[in-house]
């Protein structure tokens, strides 16, 4: 599964999810069997060679008609900021599903 989340640094402990318009970068990371296995990052969320399946977000009332528009889940995460908290998070069906 490939998993977009707008960042506010490319280093991947100190990196937090950011609003959508202020991202600095977009991290890709790619989650299979369980475990995060690799993180890419671009200047924008379309900047990737391979097309992300989700996109997570830090709260409602983003901007997310792009992301819907191409097909992609959006998951919110409300309490979880690092890498690390939003894959546990996503593992463990934590994040929630965008509220209209």
């Amino acid at each position: 599964m490939l998993v977009v989340v707008p960042m506010d640094s490319t280093d991947v402990q100190e990196a937090k999810i950011t609003h959508v318009l202020e991202a600095k970068t977009w991290a890709l990371l790619r989650i299979e069997e369980g475990e995060l296995v690799e993180v890419e990052h671009a200047d924008a969320y379309d900047g990737f060679e391979n097309w992300p399946e989700a996109v997570v977000v830090c709260s409602d009332g983003e901007p997310v008609m792009d992301f819907i528009n191409m097909s992609m889940m959006v998951l919110v995460a409300h309490t979880q900021k690092t890498i690390d908290e939003i894959v546990e998070a996503f593992l463990f069906r934590e994040l929630h599903d965008l509220a209209y």
